[in-house]
């Protein structure tokens, strides 16, 4: 009796046994999958802390790049400011530069010419520049006022209308009537600075004005 008693208990201590060892490989098993895991997670920390690094490597390198491209604008517009030379045999008043041509042609000859040279047909649009002109020339010339789109819509060459005005008495007329001078649709500036309508046909001289901005 006492061996078969001996016989249940060796058993129950084997199956005791068997069950611990199947639990501890499972529980070592697990343990193992967890190691994985963390290293998984180490492994993605190091790719995430490798990939942060790089980016704040390109972030101080775009600063870096920014930083030199303000120095560049700001050198840029300091030389933008600075005072602009005109042209050999042009003059400077304001922010234009003038000349007044050698040669006569109509008024599409002197803005063809002018426009030859970056510039175009003078523009009046201040009672200084009104001034100047006056100081500056001091015979017939041609400026950059016409209407020849529609009559007695007196446009400006860059196509500002008329603001300023500056007729002398009884001008514009469009010839009065007078098919001698014809249709009238170009401006001259006298000798007095004041204007004139005039055929566009007429030869005579002219006067560019380039933008010291351009």
């Amino acid at each position: 009796m006492l061996s078969v008693f001996l016989l249940i208990g060796l058993i129950t201590l084997g199956v005791y046994y068997h069950v611990s060892a199947t639990n501890l490989s499972a529980e070592s098993n697990k343990l193992s999958a967890i190691t994985e895991e963390r290293d998984l997670l180490n492994a993605n920390l190091s790719a995430v802390s490798n990939k942060l690094s790089s980016m704040t490597e390109e972030r101080d390198l775009l600063q870096a790049n920014l930083t030199e491209t303000t120095k560049e604008l700001k050198n840029l517009q300091s030389l933008s400011k600075q005072k602009k030379v005109c042209p050999e045999g042009w003059i400077m008043f304001g922010h234009s530069c003038y000349v007044l041509s050698e040669k006569l042609g109509s008024w599409d000859e002197g803005r063809d010419d002018c426009r030859s040279k970056g510039a175009d047909l003078v523009v009046i649009e201040s009672l200084e520049d009104k001034a100047f002109i006056s100081s500056y020339i001091k015979e017939y010339a041609w400026i950059g006022l016409n209407d020849k789109e529609e009559e007695g819509n007196w446009k400006w060459v860059d196509g500002t209308p008329l603001n300023l005005k500056n007729w002398m008495a009884k001008q514009p007329d469009n010839g009065g009537g007078n098919p001698k001078w014809g249709e009238e649709d170009c401006v001259q500036v006298e000798t007095d600075a004041s204007w004139n309508d005039l055929s566009c046909s007429a030869s005579i001289k002219w006067i560019c004005e380039k933008h010291t901005t351009e």
